[in-house]
């Protein structure tokens, strides 16, 4: 049975070909989710009873989260639970409108004046959803007559806002500002250039070579945008993320990010330059169009942003936390590739041995992570994603450790 499963998941991605006239016929023959589920294989989806940061409560029992971007373990702070909920019941729970038309607060104006000033940038434009800030900011700034030149492991949000932009993509290698240098060396005198680059990448953890991409985007009058959703609070003085790191907030003309990470909540923001900023909201179609983020949502980030200014001991121990655990997985023989950061990839290769990891993980040692298989990484580059919190006691780290170790070796990813 289960060699039978490990078949089909190679299989899986034919059913997209299926054709016919009835367009969920491809629906209907996808049953390998059905059949992983009845086995016990199937990693997502899993619905948490309960989760307080660096534990949660999973069909009963407690189990050990690595699967979370709840990087400060903000989200249980008292402060931001105190607003959102102070936040409910002065607004109510929703705008029920877009930020267009009826959706703007004063509540939405502070958090984007509040996250200008963390950044040091002119402007803030506050979102819906972190996904939201790349559709509608490249929607608004790739036209025909522009050309977005995306990092191959840059975020599927990012791909799927220039396509939605109609505009022209240029792919260059993974964090290799050569490739870039000589890609831009072909942007037509009449075009525009627009670099965007993650500035920490979400499977690897690798930190985006910046210095370098700024120094290319200079050399053709290009505009740089860093994604820095798994930056902010891990990188940078006072966790003020990717660009601050290396010091060159002024050198980077847009920082994106998303408040479901280290911010506690749901919603994304941007900040600028303010007429760029008021250009995207005025022509950023899925912007214009959606509803406004929720009082309560905003107020949990306005809350975390000020716990980081309050406690700036939580980033050095993320920082401190995250370096234990990615010396204790290399030293074990755990391929973790290039990451500087709270996400520490396993990479394993095979597929179904991946599952197989993961599953005894969290089944025998109440250890959660995130397995990755294609599509979302390339065939036979399958891995475990792991991440930290500054809230992760060493004991935890320690019982982690000793998981990993004991069921890697069983199932032979590392040296016995």
């Amino acid at each position: 049975m289960a060699s039978d499963l490990q078949s089909q998941i190679a299989a899986r991605d034919a059913v997209l070909s299926i054709g016919g006239r009835d367009i969920f016929g491809k629906a209907h023959a996808w049953e390998i989710a059905d059949q992983a589920r009845a086995m016990g294989f199937y990693p997502y989806f899993r619905p948490l009873d309960y989760n307080d940061g660096p534990e949660a409560v999973l069909e009963g029992r407690r189990v050990l989260m690595f699967g979370s971007n709840n990087y400060l373990g903000l989200t249980t702070h008292p402060k931001v639970r105190e607003y959102a909920l102070e936040a409910v019941r002065k607004y109510g729970t929703s705008m029920t409108g877009s930020r267009l038309l009826n959706g703007t607060m004063k509540l939405h104006c502070e958090l984007e004046a509040r996250l200008a000033e963390f950044h040091g940038k002119e402007a803030g434009l506050v979102f819906t959803t972190g996904y939201m800030v790349n559709l509608a900011s490249l929607q608004a700034l790739i036209t025909k007559k522009a050309v977005a030149y995306l990092d191959m492991e840059d975020h599927a949000s990012i791909y799927d806002g220039v396509q939605l932009a109609g505009g022209k993509l240029v792919r260059y290698r993974h964090n290799n500002p050569d490739d870039l240098d000589k890609k831009l060396e072909r942007l037509e005198p009449e075009e525009g250039a627009l670099i965007i680059t993650d500035g920490v990448f979400s499977t690897a953890g690798s930190v985006a070579k910046l210095p370098a991409l700024v120094a290319v985007a200079k050399k053709h009058g290009a505009r740089i945008l860093v994604d820095d959703a798994h930056g902010l609070g891990v990188l940078g003085p006072g966790g003020r993320g990717t660009a601050a790191h290396f010091g060159l907030v002024d050198q980077v003309d847009l920082i994106g990010g998303t408040f479901s990470k280290t911010l506690a909540s749901v919603g994304g923001w941007l900040v600028g330059e303010r007429r760029v900023l008021d250009f995207i909201q005025h022509f950023g179609r899925s912007f214009v169009f959606a509803a406004a983020p929720a009082p309560s949502c905003v107020a949990a980030a306005i809350a975390a942003l000020q716990v980081m200014a309050e406690e700036p001991e939580r980033a050095e121990r993320l920082r401190e936390n995250f370096t234990y655990m990615r010396l204790g997985l290399q030293g074990m023989g755990y391929k973790t590739g290039p990451t500087e950061t709270a996400v520490i990839p396993l990479y394993i290769g095979d597929e179904w041995k991946t599952i197989m990891l993961w599953k005894d993980l969290l089944e025998e040692a109440d250890v959660y992570t995130n397995p990755f298989i294609s599509p979302g990484v390339p065939r036979n580059k399958a891995l475990i994603r792991t991440s930290y919190m500054a809230t992760h006691t060493r004991e935890q780290l320690d019982r982690g450790l000793e998981a990993f170790r004991k069921y890697g070796r069983k199932h032979e990813v590392i040296p016995g």
